[in-house]
């Protein structure tokens, strides 16, 4: 049961509406995260534009990010969020074995040194416990250039923000087809 409403798409603006209508065409739903932000049209467009920029550009592969990804919503227990990352860091090429070491990578032989260096990152961000050492900076400059370590930052720091905008409203894993509205038509 949502704990915050979730406008329909006869009750958001037309660029929102735009959102809607290109997330059911793409995964035949609408998260249940960005209808919830819907209430806020702006929020919405630039966590998207940002969710997007994070995702998409940049030199690193996009499996890489939604493993990072996935290794912060696993540390934050975000059930909703590792509904959908897990499914698609399995798209990208990651395996079921892979997702469930993730919690012990660093002992794990299912990831190379450049991911292990990745998580180990990600798991650094979504700890804040300090700021890196300049050894810990050096050895992630071993495999990441300047940018692809902001390119990582931002991934699992937009995934902090995420899991804990989710699990506070104990967001449920969004179903198929969920917030697309029926088509009526008058006879």
């Amino acid at each position: 049961m949502a704990r915050i409403s979730r406008p329909g798409r006869r009750d958001v603006t037309e660029a929102v509406g735009e959102i809607y209508d290109r997330y059911v065409r793409q995964r035949g739903n609408v998260p249940n995260m960005f209808r919830t932000v819907a209430h806020r049209p702006e929020f919405l467009q630039t966590m998207i534009a940002h969710m997007k920029a994070v995702l998409n550009t940049g030199t690193l592969l996009t499996s890489l990010k939604e493993l990072v990804i996935v290794r912060t919503s696993q540390m934050n227990s975000c059930e909703y969020c590792l509904a959908s990352h897990s499914l698609l860091a399995k798209k990208l090429g990651y395996s079921d074995v892979q997702i469930a070491a993730l919690p012990r990578f660093e002992s794990s032989d299912e990831f190379s040194p450049r991911e292990k260096a990745a998580l180990r990152l990600a798991e650094r961000l979504t700890r804040n416990e300090r700021p890196l050492d300049d050894a810990e900076l050096a050895a992630l400059k071993g495999h990441f250039t300047e940018g692809e370590i902001v390119e990582l930052m931002a991934a699992s720091g937009l995934f902090n923000y995420f899991n804990r905008f989710n699990n506070l409203l104990a967001m449920e894993p969004t179903q198929a087809g969920a917030g697309v509205e029926p088509v009526t038509t008058h006879v």
